[in-house]
């Protein structure tokens, strides 16, 4: 059945503020003592903050393929099923976190930690899109 774009434009914003939200709480909170102890690693705040559109791009597109995927394939299941979609969407998602692990000296522990919250942000991100995406009504 055609996608109904309206629940699609609204599942994509709720799952861009989840997204950028948990980002928040996950890096800018959780994570900052570990970046600022491996500061070496990273780019000065000024230059992060330059590109931070591009962090909101990510972020948008995260919850554009997360949205438009469920709305093609998966809508109208149950939140059990998102959250299934979200553990194996986030698996496939964060395998950077762990090629970031064997290609620089990013520690162990920061990549298990982006790793793991990766994967149940994603979880979220399955349920919400699962809550808020709903077919259209069939035409009678």
């Amino acid at each position: 059945s055609p996608m109904n774009i309206p629940r699609l434009l609204l599942t994509i914003l709720a799952g861009f503020v989840l997204v950028f939200a948990s980002d928040f709480l996950i890096h800018a909170i959780w994570l900052a003592p570990a970046y600022k102890a491996t500061a070496e690693l990273w780019r000065p705040e000024a230059e992060m903050q330059q590109r931070f559109a591009w962090m909101l791009t990510g972020q948008l597109l995260a919850a554009v393929a997360f949205a438009v995927i469920w709305a093609m394939g998966f809508s109208g299941r149950t939140l059990g099923t998102g959250a299934t979609f979200g553990l194996f969407m986030g698996i496939a998602q964060q395998v950077w976190a762990i090629a970031l692990f064997v290609v620089s000296p990013l520690p162990g522990d920061i990549a298990s930690k982006w790793f793991l919250s990766g994967v149940l942000q994603a979880m979220l991100l399955g349920i919400l899109v699962a809550a808020i995406y709903k077919p259209r009504p069939a035409q009678v």
